[in-house]
């Protein structure tokens, strides 16, 4: 069914127009959009690992919460800029504007319907910039909008105790970790047989990239034929189940906060003042 991991009574689409319309409290219900993309991961792993990442990690999730946390899931975006992948068969990529675009209406969308609280769980390391962009629009288009961008791993998870040192500073694509929840999440999709090591090379200058990442731009094809950057050789089903379980904690708990959250409004209009040609908003009133 559509709502994949998702629990179906947390799937907004699921609902009907009149069903949203009577929600009670949607100023402070969640709305979580998942983000992922359509790229290469290496011969062993498909080309959904971020979608499926971003929809498995926010379905768990969701089927954490208490009743209590009014929160549903969006359809996760499947294509994403994935352009440092286009080399290899099988990347969909499409242009920073379009996903900023979609980005952007998605959470007119959200907005028009009543919900004041989105929540984006990018799973993609090559977008978080558009996905800050869209949400910087959308809070200046709208003072009472609590949308918050966020990498899917960027909270509290267990992936680190198993990932070696070289792993942690290097890997960046269809290593280890992506591997393991891989094997979690969708295990028939999972080819071992056909994993091997593969890293970018250290960057030469500690003071532009104290980790040895690439402080440069690069493609996937930079790094050699496999599409791999890591290490995915010692990944198991135990350790993604692991990881998963961390990371839908991380996010219930996450979720939670968010719809508990009293943050800033402003009232003011900012959206089409013509600040570009010099509308400076006055001061803030005093008490």
């Amino acid at each position: 069914m559509l709502h994949g991991y998702c629990p179906a009574e947390r799937y907004l689409p699921y609902l009907t127009w009149t069903q949203i319309a009577a929600l009670p409290d949607r100023a402070n219900t969640v709305i979580v959009l998942p983000a992922g993309s359509t790229e290469q991961h290496g011969p062993h792993l498909p080309c959904a690992v971020d979608t499926i990442i971003a929809a498995g990690v926010v379905g768990h999730a969701l089927a954490r919460l208490p009743a209590a946390v009014p929160a549903y899931a969006l359809q996760p975006i499947c294509y994403g800029k994935s352009d440092e992948h286009l080399h290899f068969p099988g990347t969909v990529t499409i242009e920073g504007t379009t996903l900023l675009d979609t980005v952007t209406q998605i959470g007119e969308s959200v907005y028009r319907m009543g919900f004041r609280k989105l929540l984006v769980v990018n799973a993609h390391g090559g977008q978080p910039q558009v996905m800050e962009m869209a949400a910087r629009e959308l809070r200046l288009r709208h003072g009472d909008f609590v949308v918050l961008p966020h990498f899917t791993w960027r909270v509290p998870n267990a992936a680190g105790k198993y990932l070696s040192e070289k792993e942690k500073r290097l890997s960046m694509h269809a290593g280890h970790a992506e591997t393991a929840i891989l094997m979690a999440l969708a295990p028939h999709t999972v080819h071992m047989q056909h994993a091997v090591i593969n890293y970018a090379p250290e960057f030469p200058s500690k003071v532009l990239s104290p980790d040895g990442r690439p402080a440069c731009a690069w493609t996937a094809r930079d790094f050699g034929d496999s599409g791999i950057i890591g290490d995915p050789m010692s990944a198991t089903p135990e350790q993604g189940a692991d990881i998963l379980d961390s990371l839908a904690a991380s996010w219930a708990q996450g979720i939670t906060d968010l719809h508990h959250m009293h943050w800033i409004e402003r009232n003011a209009q900012s959206w089409g003042r013509s600040h570009h040609s010099g509308d400076i908003e006055g001061p803030i009133p005093g008490p």
